[in-house]
């Protein structure tokens, strides 16, 4: 598949008859999830203070945001002008305003973040579920850039899972949420979210959750009970060699620089490239070392370079996209290695294109 970039004219009319579709499936609202290293924290010492000075922890999660949107834009990174963007161009053709909304969560590169994103996200959507427009509007779509799309994966794995399986997943992150020498929870949304889960007829369970991932590294498995529609959007060049779906192997970092085989982000950051969590915040070291021995129970545990020669691109769940994204700037710090195009606004009239297409079609 090979989109072309839209003139103005097209832009605007596409935008237009995507939003006629998603009025017709009865979208009520659109959550855009960034990825790794883009949002409000990726290095953790906010979330650290807000165990003792939530409100300080929050302004400064703000500011924080504010200058990574200054310095990155649109690469590989949700903005305020893209979901205006979105918003104003569906409404044309909706006749009402469906709202775009961006959910930021810490951004690092570790199981924890993730499953801390997820939960917040599940308390949003709960919040959400709750108003006058779910209860017109029962559908909602979450799009997860990178490991934003492995935040929606976690979403599904709670919402679908049993009482036990997410016992187990709480009991695992216990340490994060959960003080040690004292009663009670100095991550207040996480027991919030808990009780929310716990509860089998809870509005939010009524939601029907469309996700589209872009960009999203294989990493956790998705709940079929957790999500109504799946579709993944991954720039891909096929290898002159090989299965045609296959990621170009050996890695080449000339190549990559470039984002001549496509996107080189979503092959390597496969299960064991995590970072590991400040040394120094021992309780979310340990919730995230559980986690690991949870999610991943089942990786092979060979060598990061032997898995990458697996140069698997495709999701076992949902329906997968490999695009062929015309266009891409040759310096890295716009590429990305492939991985920051799927957030520009010139794509948008694709993207809503085929999410109607696939979804509502």
């Amino acid at each position: 598949m090979s989109p072309t970039s839209p003139l103005s004219a097209e832009f605007d009319e596409q935008l237009a008859v995507a939003g006629a579709s998603f009025q017709r499936a009865q979208v009520a609202a659109i959550y855009c999830v960034h990825g790794t290293f883009v949002g409000n924290d990726f290095l953790g010492l906010l979330t650290e203070l807000s165990r003792f000075a939530p409100g300080l922890s929050k302004s400064l999660s703000q500011v924080g945001k504010r200058v990574v949107d200054n310095f990155t834009g649109e690469a590989g990174n949700y903005t305020r002008e893209f979901t205006a963007a979105l918003e104003s161009g569906l409404a044309v053709g909706a006749k009402r305003n469906i709202p775009v909304r961006l959910f930021n969560w810490s951004s690092q590169n570790n199981h924890i973040a993730r499953a801390d994103g997820a939960i917040r996200l599940i308390g949003e959507l709960a919040q959400h579920a709750n108003t006058q427009e779910a209860l017109r509007f029962e559908r909602v779509q979450l799009w997860g850039h990178s490991h934003g799309g492995n935040v929606l994966a976690l979403v599904t794995q709670l919402l679908g899972a049993d009482r036990e399986a997410r016992n187990d997943f709480f009991q695992a992150a216990r340490s994060y949420y959960q003080p040690w020498l004292r009663q009670g929870t100095d991550m207040p949304v996480w027991q919030q979210v808990r009780d929310v889960l716990d509860e089998d007829d809870h509005p939010v369970r009524k939601l029907a959750l469309d996700m589209v991932t872009y960009g999203t590294p294989i990493r956790y498995g998705w709940n079929a009970n957790g999500y109504a529609n799946l579709l993944h959007f991954i720039h891909h060049r096929p290898p002159p060699q090989g299965a045609e779906y296959s990621a170009p192997i050996p890695l080449q970092p000339l190549r990559a620089r470039k984002a001549l085989d496509g996107d080189y982000i979503q092959q390597i950051g496969i299960a064991g490239t995590n970072f590991m969590p400040l040394p120094l915040a021992a309780r979310t070291l340990l919730a995230d070392w559980r986690l690991d021995k949870l999610l991943e129970a089942n990786v092979d545990r060979d060598s990061i370079i032997a898995r990458l020669h697996y140069a698997t691109r495709v999701p076992d769940e949902g329906t997968t996209l490999l695009t062929d994204y015309t266009e891409i700037s040759p310096w890295l710090v716009r590429n990305i290695a492939g991985h920051g195009l799927y957030t520009r606004r010139k794509w948008l009239p694709f993207h809503c294109r085929e999410i109607a297409k696939r979804f509502y079609g």
